[in-house]
């Protein structure tokens, strides 16, 4: 069994899609506050329910496990509850959690994955990594407001992981609820030692469980430059693929580094390769380590920005930021947006609003 679930976090097909509108020649900087790139989002990006339109205009995919258009993604709410915290602005906090239980949360107790733009859905499936996201980010806004309905919404979407997405005693990627059926594999983007460090800390999780997903953090090879993609909790063996998504290479560098492991193939790659072109490539091939493609995202850079403040690089973190500026489109109609030729994907504006407020919060 095998679930074509398509997102940013794992297959960058959207990359492809919209970001390969950030072409070479887009020099120009221009200076954009969380601010703005937030009134954006409130005003171009929100469905009429309150869930996150995936693209800026609406459409339609032939494939269903493709969001397109107006469609939500469980993704996109959590990247969204973390800038609120980011900013400790419990209102906007409130405003997504009320989203997520009222269309996210399901009667089976788990998150689909994507709606449709009036909030109904018809996929049976959960998406292990934005469901870990929201639940890191359910238990630390409990934290931080004292808001037990956090807490108590946190420990049914873990209990529900527990019971249903539990295979070789590893979380997988996902669960088809209607079948009844697991992935057999746990993509190492999906392992968020944020998110797992604050389940084991609220008892909500074994350390046993918690150790036993760190480890394969600790233990994973690299090939020189990158990562493998995933785990298989079958065989238990690490895969590589054969295109390598940067975006997941991200993630997996900043997991590893949440847990004191410097990700220091992966950092002097692509130094590297900023040094050479001063750009990073949404896509390279694994073997020759050359870019696949030839455009650059704003969701690249945003994550890039948050590794290299992670790991103490303040001075190229600096770099990364001011370059990712310069990816705004500066449309007067979509002032603070990451907008080209009219369109935009959330990620765009989610990761690079992030890594601006980490980047503000910093100075």
């Amino acid at each position: 069994m095998r679930k074509y679930r398509i997102s940013l976090m794992i297959t960058g097909i959207f990359l492809i899609g919209v970001t390969g509108f950030w072409l070479y020649g887009r020099d120009r900087q221009s200076e954009v506050s969380p601010i703005k790139t937030e009134a954006f989002i409130q005003k171009f990006m929100v469905n009429p329910n309150g869930t996150l339109a995936t693209y800026l205009q609406s459409g339609s995919s032939a494939n269903p496990e493709i969001a397109a258009g107006r469609e939500a993604l469980s993704e996109s709410m959590g990247f969204w509850m973390q800038y609120a915290l980011l900013k400790q602005d419990q209102g906007l906090f409130e405003q997504s959690y009320e989203a997520l239980k009222r269309y996210f949360l399901t009667p089976q107790h788990y998150l689909a994955w994507k709606l449709a733009p009036d909030g109904t859905t018809n996929v049976h499936t959960n998406a292990l990594g934005d469901d870990l996201r929201i639940i890191g980010a359910l238990l630390k806004a409990e934290q931080l407001w004292g808001t037990a309905e956090n807490r108590g919404l946190a420990e049914e979407l873990t209990g529900t992981l527990v019971t249903s997405a539990t295979v070789k005693g590893y979380w997988t990627d996902f669960h088809d609820f209607s079948r009844n059926e697991s992935a057999q594999v746990l993509s190492l983007a999906y392992i968020d030692s944020d998110a797992l460090n604050q389940l084991r800390q609220a008892q909500l999780i074994e350390p046993a469980f918690y150790n036993r997903h760190i480890r394969l953090l600790e233990n994973m090879p690299n090939d020189g430059a990158f990562y493998p993609k995933s785990f298989d909790v079958m065989n238990r063996q690490y895969a590589y693929d054969d295109s390598v998504n940067l975006i997941d290479q991200l993630l997996v560098g900043l997991h590893a580094a949440e847990i004191g492991r410097r990700p220091e193939p992966l950092m002097d790659f692509l130094k590297k390769e900023w040094g050479h072109s001063h750009k990073l490539f949404g896509r390279y091939d694994r073997s020759s380590r050359e870019s696949s493609v030839d455009y650059e995202s704003p969701s690249v850079y945003g994550l890039a920005v948050q590794l290299a403040l992670r790991v103490g690089d303040q001075d190229w973190a600096g770099e990364l930021y001011k370059h990712m500026l310069s990816l705004h489109d500066g449309e007067r109609q979509y002032n603070g947006g990451y907008v080209f030729n009219g369109n935009t994907h959330i990620f765009d504006n989610l990761l690079p609003l992030l890594a601006t407020q980490l980047w503000n919060d910093r100075a």
